[in-house]
């Protein structure tokens, strides 16, 4: 089985990469049948010459491997027909900006993998940046109420090395005594927490956090069935909020009373409730000065997220009266940190960590029959149509 890891070409560029230098050598030191070749590319965050030095040819001619591997949508005219291709498609919620990219590859007659949907038999997630989206969006979320509350200021992730490099310059940063509201207990929420404990923050449990006011800046991590409860009084479990979420209603608010900085790394299930509304953002009680919004769905569930935000201008406002964009800087905004592709500001690290799980979960499914299903479930077009799982993009594909 012949890999190649190819050029990342949409814009703007992503630096990141499915393997390493590394994880190349552990797939070839584990699987005697495997080989890797590396497009050539001066943006990716491995170069060239670290490929070489790792024993991994380098070289443009693609065709004559049988799996490519990129992260971001591969652009239309540089799909090579008849391939098997690993990327992130953005097409399974029906996106429509990539319409015409699914089309283009079941045209082609290309097998197409979704990242997004590489998962074990309970549907879970198994190859994922969810942890460097909350590592990268804490960060961001520290110095985005830096930058809005005037306090102190901190470089860009971007502009930094690696996490330790991130931790190290939140250890030095000064809070003032702040409440932090972290919600999501998952990849990307506890990725957050990751970051919120390195720099040494005091975390407090829910019936503190509501009502004790403290000398030092404190966080409070909490989960569903901390914001919300069932309309008919209840009290069941996180699965039958999940099977049933159209029953509960959200009581974010009485955190949303006592919160500065709200960072949102939970997942948002279809019929959920929003977290809080743009009536809720305009309620006197409403003391929240800030959200990063980690998870980033757009006139979602947290109402001050009407835009995605850019790694080059991360940080707008939102003037909850007006329901507008305002200057952040303004006083009666909420300040918002909206970036959507968060962990290609820390591209090494979350490529290696990336790449660690692939080759974990996915290389071995070639060499050992799929026995597991995670190439199957994960295969959303074969023979110029969509297979079984994915029948249902149909519609989309044909703009009706």
């Amino acid at each position: 089985m012949h890999f190649g890891i190819i050029q990342e070409r949409k814009n703007p560029p992503d630096r990141r990469v499915v393997l390493s230098p590394r994880a190349c050598q552990t797939v070839l030191n584990s699987f005697k049948e495997a080989q890797i070749k590396v497009e050539p590319s001066l943006i990716r965050v491995f170069s060239d010459k670290e490929y070489r030095e790792a024993g991994i040819p380098v070289a443009s001619d693609m065709e004559n491997c049988d799996v490519l591997l990129g992260v971001k949508e591969v652009p239309v005219e540089a799909l090579i027909p008849n391939k098997k291709y690993f990327f992130f498609s953005h097409t399974i919620k029906k996106q429509p900006h990539n319409r015409n990219l699914l089309r283009a590859i079941l045209q082609k007659n290309i097998e197409l993998y979704d990242h997004e949907v590489i998962t074990n038999r309970q549907g879970i997630r198994l190859v994922a940046f969810g942890r460097y989206a909350g590592i990268v969006g804490a960060y961001n979320g520290i110095r985005a109420f830096g930058l809005k509350s005037g306090h102190f200021l901190l470089p860009k992730a971007s502009e930094l090395h690696d996490r330790e490099a991130l931790i190290d310059r939140l250890r030095k940063t000064d809070l003032p005594p702040i409440k932090i509201l972290l919600t999501g207990k998952g990849r990307v929420g506890n990725g957050a927490k990751e970051m919120l404990d390195g720099m040494g923050l005091k975390e407090v449990g829910v019936e503190d956090y509501l009502k004790k006011n403290f000398e030092v800046a404190v966080y409070c991590q909490i989960d569903v069935l901390d914001y919300n409860r069932r309309k008919d009084g209840k009290i069941l479990d996180e699965i039958d909020f999940f099977q049933n979420a159209r029953d509960y209603e959200s009581t974010f608010m009485r955190f949303a009373m006592v919160t500065d900085l709200y960072m949102a790394g939970h997942f948002y299930g279809q019929g959920a409730p929003y977290l809080f509304t743009r009536a809720d953002a305009k309620k006197s009680e409403f003391r929240i000065k800030l959200v990063a919004d980690i998870s980033c769905d757009v006139d979602g569930p947290v109402a001050s997220t009407i835009r995605a935000s850019s790694i080059e201008n991360p940080v707008y406002g939102y003037d909850p009266i007006s329901e507008t964009e305002v200057a952040f800087e303004d006083a009666q905004a909420i300040g918002v940190m909206a970036v959507d592709n968060l962990p290609a500001e820390l591209p090494r690290d979350s490529s290696s960590g990336f790449g660690q799980a692939f080759v974990k979960h996915v290389i071995p499914a070639f060499f050992n029959g799929d026995k597991d299903g995670i190439l199957e479930r994960a295969l959303m077009t074969r023979n110029g149509k969509l297979t079984s799982r994915y029948t249902y993009l149909q519609e989309y594909v044909d703009g009706t």
